[in-house]
């Protein structure tokens, strides 16, 4: 670690400590085993030996990949948008040597996505008490780009919740909770464990081509479900949804309660439009979940494709 990240990891740690000072916890005992690292987050408790049964989970070799192409088509949300440019790079040498370069005009968060600690925060106050005048600056994050991001190498499972919910594919606008989570794991005989990182299928993806309500009414996990998931310890939640939580209007009128509370109280990341049904046919539901976050500096978000092995 750099002296400029061991101040950084120092000036979090402090803040979360003041932070805890004056918080009032309501909810049931943690059955975490590792506080959530103040700069990593929950990606930083990972051991050696979580990393190590995750590779002994590996017993085919058969390799899943979990992200979807980013296109120009790929529905995206807000006024987001992507554009790919190809350049012909002319003849060279006298071998007559040609070639193509490339580049990309993207909002970032298109596609298959994790949400760096960067993206959500509270009253401007981000994970780890870093306000947003401490982190932000036009050009590139100051604290939390999703280049530090460390890399993931550890247990995945994926759970079934169409399949809970006795359907193929989940209603738009519903939402699923701890007790569905809890049920729909037991049946599939899986335990939910510290260090995981946990993908949730609805089926929504296969509705990719249907743009006006892909993006728009989308089900997903509520608040319950994201606190129970922090609570055994998870490192990342994932779905096969662009935003991970409902778009059903919360009832408090809290706007994305569940990246607040994941994201910005708790630490863990957040992954979207991950391609959860080649594991839900192989009924794969445990797996070795390796992503390696690409490296872009400053960046609040990341296009990713992490891979399950088994």
């Amino acid at each position: 670690m750099t002296r400029q990240q061991l101040g950084i990891a120092t000036f979090i740690a402090a803040g979360l400590i003041l932070a805890g000072c004056n918080e009032v916890e309501t909810e049931e005992p943690s059955s975490v085993a590792a506080q959530p690292d103040p700069l990593f987050g929950m990606v930083g408790t990972i051991t050696p030996e979580q990393v190590r049964r995750g590779a002994a989970l590996v017993t085919q070799g058969k390799v899943y990949q979990l992200g979807i192409v980013t296109g120009a088509e790929t529905p995206a949300w807000g006024d987001r948008e992507f554009a790919m440019q190809v350049f012909d790079m002319g003849e060279f040498g006298s071998n007559k040597l040609t070639g193509h370069d490339d580049r990309v005009v993207t909002h970032i968060g298109i596609g298959s996505q994790i949400d760096g600690f960067g993206h959500i925060g509270l009253d401007r106050v981000y994970y780890g008490g870093v306000t947003a005048d401490e982190m932000f600056a036009s050009d590139g994050l100051k604290v939390h780009g999703a280049h530090n991001i460390p890399p993931i190498a550890t247990r995945g499972v994926v759970i079934d919740i169409a399949k809970h919910f006795e359907t193929d594919v989940l209603e738009p606008l519903s939402s699923y909770g701890a007790e569905d989570i809890r049920a729909a794991a037991e049946a599939q005989g899986v335990e939910i464990r510290h260090g995981d990182v946990v993908l949730l299928h609805t089926g929504w993806l296969s509705r990719i081509g249907e743009a006006e309500i892909f993006g728009t009414r989308q089900p997903g996990i509520n608040s319950d479900g994201a606190r129970y998931l922090a609570r055994l310890g998870v490192v990342a939640v994932g779905s096969d949804t662009p935003g991970l939580e409902s778009d059903a209007p919360n009832e408090e009128g809290a706007a994305f309660p569940v990246h607040a509370h994941l994201l910005a109280e708790k630490g863990i990341h957040i992954l979207e439009n991950m391609n959860t049904a080649e594991l839900i046919a192989d009924n794969a539901n445990e797996f070795f979940f390796v992503l390696g976050t690409p490296r872009l500096e400053g960046s609040v978000q990341a296009i990713i494709n992490p891979i399950a092995i088994r």
